[in-house]
C-alpha cells in the first residue's frame, strides 16, 4: 500500500534560513522556527510520513563535512522527537549546482524517497520556502 508523505525543506521551513550565501555549519547556528514541532506532530497524527529534502551545497564547498551535517540532522531529529514530532527520513543533496540529478528543483531526492518508502506522490505535499521548492513540487506532480 502506497503511503502519503509531507516533504519538508529544511532551511526556512524547519529552521531559520541563514542569509543568502551563508550556511548552518554548526548546531549552535541551528534555530527551530516557532511552531514547527506542532506542524510535524499534526502530520504524524494524520498518518503522513514526514521526510526532509534539502540542498546542502556547503558540503561540496568544503564548509562542512558530511559527518558534521549528519550530526546536525541527528540532533534536529532528536530534539523534534523530544517534542513528540517524528521525522521519518532525511534526503540531502550535498552537490554543487549542475553536477547531479538530486539537487532541487530536480526530482532526484523525492524520487529516491518515493522508491524507498513506497510513497504516493499524488497524495503527498511538499512544503518549502523558495521558487526551487515550488518547481520541485510541480515536477513531481
Amino acid at each position: 500500500m502506497k503511503r502519503r508523505c509531507i516533504f519538508l525543506d529544511r532551511d526556512g521551513v524547519i529552521n531559520v534560513k541563514p542569509p543568502e550565501g551563508e550556511y548552518v555549519c554548526r548546531w549552535e547556528e541551528f534555530q527551530f522556527l516557532p511552531g514547527i514541532a506542532d506542524w510535524i506532530r499534526l502530520a504524524n497524527a494524520l498518518g503522513y510520513l514526514v521526510i526532509v529534502v534539502t540542498n546542502q551545497r556547503c558540503v561540496a564547498r568544503g564548509l562542512l563535512r558530511s559527518e558534521d551535517l549528519d550530526a546536525i540532522h541527528a540532533r534536529m531529529v532528536a530534539e523534534l522527537a523530544q517534542a513528540g514530532a517524528r521525522i521519518d527520513d532525511i534526503f540531502v543533496c550535498p552537490h554543487e549546482e549542475g553536477t547531479c540529478e538530486c539537487r532541487k528543483p530536480r526530482p532526484g531526492l523525492v524520487r529516491k524517497a518515493q522508491q524507498q518508502w513506497n510513497i504516493d506522490l499524488a497524495g503527498s505535499l511538499l512544503i518549502g520556502d523558495s521558487d526551487c521548492d515550488e518547481k520541485l513540487a510541480a515536477v513531481c506532480g
